[in-house]
């Protein structure tokens, strides 16, 4: 039986805090959103024909190259079907894994609240928690983004993700924007 009147587990502090980090959502991003998971097989895209699994991160790497120290948290519903960081992250080449410092999702957390909260506040917690220096999020998921956190996200297309040319344009625009105020 749950003791209610225990708080919840406490979500473990980050390995590190400050610096620059860019929150990175999947699906929408680096390859169409229409991913499912098929059990026994993997993810796959149903639709549209043509597109496959991370066709973006080639373009995700040559942008980062100029920001060495630019860290990558995983903001992806990967990691909580996966229910591992590490897991997911073996998913990105090896010079984008090597970016990757954590999720949004850990599992001291409670899936189902972490669930029903909106994306921009599932990274909007994970700054609290981390304190970065600055910050980006790249993802198709823009609604219910606190008004707060609007001009850090960098809306993808649902297909194209970030190689759609006005959405690279931006993150790059923003990615340049972030290190000058630095």
């Amino acid at each position: 039986m749950n003791d209610l009147s225990a708080p919840p587990p406490a979500v473990p502090p980050p390995a590190a805090t400050g610096g620059f980090i860019l929150y990175l959502d999947f699906d929408g991003v680096l390859h169409p959103e229409n991913v499912h998971l098929r059990p026994g097989r993997g993810p796959y895209i149903e639709s549209p024909t043509g597109h496959k699994l991370f066709e973006n991160v080639g373009v995700l790497e040559k942008v980062l190259l100029p920001y060495p120290d630019l860290r990558i948290v995983l903001s992806t519903s990967w990691v909580r079907v996966y229910k591992s960081v590490v897991r997911v992250a073996r998913k990105l080449p090896p010079e984008l894994r090597a970016r990757v410092i954590g999720a949004t999702y850990h599992e001291a957390m409670d899936v189902d609240l972490f669930r029903q909260a909106p994306r921009g506040m599932q990274v909007w917690a994970d700054v609290l928690r981390r304190r970065p220096n600055d910050w980006l999020a790249i993802d198709d998921d823009y609604l219910h983004w606190p008004t707060w956190c609007r001009e850090k996200l960098i809306r993808t297309h649902e297909v194209l993700g970030i190689s759609a040319p006005v959405v690279l344009a931006e993150l790059q625009a923003k990615l340049a924007a972030m290190y000058q105020r630095e």
